[in-house]
């Protein structure tokens, strides 16, 4: 599979502020690739230098095996989809989503065509004529996915796209912009901070921390096995076992980590199974949140664990009383994983 994205000791400072630090990172055609980490980290920065629109302050940046790190971005073969949808109030949408085209002097029927054509890849293909201002958020955001399209760009960059959009929205066009990036075939590159909607939609994830890429792979890779503290911490809940509670619990030296679903919860005493680990401890709190429960258990042995439980014949009443019990956490050794060195 040829490289749509190739970076190669990607570095951005402004003034002592190091934003981006030696970044490696190639791309597949076709890919979709997410940009994953906290405010701050340098995932926007590294989308921007790929749009042009920031320059680097070292390395490069190719595009299907062409150097275009000093190339402007209108000379770019990409396109950018934002947050805020940056739609013009008074042209019409079938007038937004070929403005791009107006702009290249692509003949008027042509530029109709293939905007009626991206207005249908996204599902507004009656919506023409209406103005931004008679959509809902989630359509105006399919309108800006249109626009961006009807370029046919080699990739499409997108920051935070669904970031405006209310949560049930926001799920269900994951979904959508998974099965259009499918259909279309064109790399994209996807920046959030949401580890639920990364895994959800990647195939690939590049975890960034301080201006830096922690680990890259596919959701399975990122979420079962994390290189680091940072990464098991970030995707997912934070669940780790270090110095004398992993000594105590583990028999082991090092920090590992056991996802919360993995763990089961028993009352009071309970004995292990197969290859099970035990650990007793206190819940102090629980959260109940519709279709689970999570319970903070402090461990006997030091630090605290969190375990999920499905509701499936709990109600909220149950498991609140459960608060300042003792229990015992169970979990298949083979859940524990390293982290770090």
């Amino acid at each position: 599979m040829s490289t749509a994205i190739r970076l190669s000791g990607l570095r951005k400072t402004f003034g002592d502020v190091v934003a981006v630090d030696n970044v490696d990172l190639e791309v597949a055609d076709g890919e979709f690739l997410t940009l994953l980490g906290p405010s701050g980290s340098g995932k926007t920065t590294v989308l921007r230098m790929i749009a042009g629109f920031e320059q680097p302050t070292a390395g490069t940046i190719e595009l299907a095996g062409v150097d275009v790190t000093g190339t402007p971005p209108y000379n770019r073969d990409v396109n950018t989809v934002f947050q805020d949808y940056a739609l013009f109030p008074h042209m019409n949408v079938l007038d937004n989503v070929e403005y791009g085209l107006r702009v290249k002097k692509v003949p008027k029927a042509e530029r109709r065509s293939r905007a009626q054509e991206a207005l249908d890849a996204v599902r507004l293909g009656e919506y023409g004529e209406r103005k931004p201002s008679q959509l809902s958020g989630g359509q105006r955001q399919r309108v800006a996915l249109a626009r961006a399209l009807v370029n046919k760009p080699r990739v499409l960059l997108l920051d935070e796209p669904l970031g405006a959009l209310d949560l049930k929205l926001r799920e269900q066009m994951q979904v959508e912009l998974k099965e259009l990036q499918r259909e279309v075939g064109i790399t994209f590159v996807f920046v959030t901070h949401d580890q639920e909607e990364a895994l959800t939609m990647s195939d690939r994830i590049a975890v960034f921390d301080a201006g830096a890429i922690a680990q890259i792979g596919s959701p399975t890779e990122i979420y079962e096995h994390p290189k680091t503290p940072f990464v098991a911490g970030f995707v997912g809940v934070s669940n780790l076992l270090e110095a004398g509670a992993a000594a105590t619990i583990l028999g082991r030296e090092g920090t590992w980590s056991v996802r919360p679903e993995k763990i089961r919860v028993m009352l009071g005493e309970a004995t292990t199974e197969g290859n099970e680990r035990a650990a007793t401890g206190t819940i102090h709190e629980v959260v109940y949140v519709g279709m689970a429960t999570r319970f903070f258990v402090d461990l006997d042995a030091g630090g605290s664990l969190i375990a999920v439980q499905q509701n499936s014949h709990a109600s909220s009443a149950d498991v609140n009383a459960m608060r300042g019990q003792r229990v015992t956490l169970l979990w298949n050794t083979e859940n524990e994983i390293q982290v770090g060195s």
